[in-house]
């Protein structure tokens, strides 16, 4: 796109296109890696975030009671809890819940958070989650049938 078609578009917020949702956007391992040989070949390699990885990991909560007091929004996106992204664990491939979002500006980065708040309705789940209530009513259908399906599958247990 030429430049000056660029500046002829105008630049429109979330909120000045009717409140509708930008969508999640993956990246796939191998653009990851493309992108993380690209920065070593031209220098762009920071020396400090090899250090900055060690300092995280070694900060990381590695247990819920250690996370419950840790200030929030959480930082560690690579937690399973974490709601700000999600990692495939067969492809390796990162789904951006939130691309036009930053971390801090999220009401809940943690599931578990939301989950201690207790009931809440399919409307306040898509918002904190980025998706249609349609959509959280899908994925909650289909939960409540593996979980019937797994009990049903278990022998009964004896009482005594």
């Amino acid at each position: 796109m030429s430049e000056a078609l660029k500046e002829e578009l105008p630049l429109l917020k979330a909120d000045e296109l009717n409140d509708e949702r930008r969508r999640s956007k993956t990246m796939s391992r191998k653009e990851m890696a493309r992108d993380l040989r690209r920065r070593r070949l031209a220098g762009d390699f920071d020396p400090e975030e090899s250090e900055l990885f060690t300092e995280i990991e070694s900060t990381r909560p590695k247990t819920r009671a250690d996370c419950i007091s840790s200030p929030r929004p959480c930082l560690f996106v690579s937690c399973k809890h974490n709601l700000y992204l999600d990692v495939n664990p067969e492809t390796g491939s990162i789904k951006l819940n939130f691309p036009d979002k930053e971390i801090w500006d999220l009401p809940y980065t943690c599931a578990l958070d939301v989950a201690e708040k207790g009931g809440i309705t399919l409307e306040e789940v898509g918002e904190i989650m980025n998706l249609t209530r349609e959509r959280i009513r899908q994925v909650e259908t289909r939960g409540l049938i593996k979980l019937r399906e797994a009990t049903e599958a278990e022998p009964p247990r004896r009482v005594v």
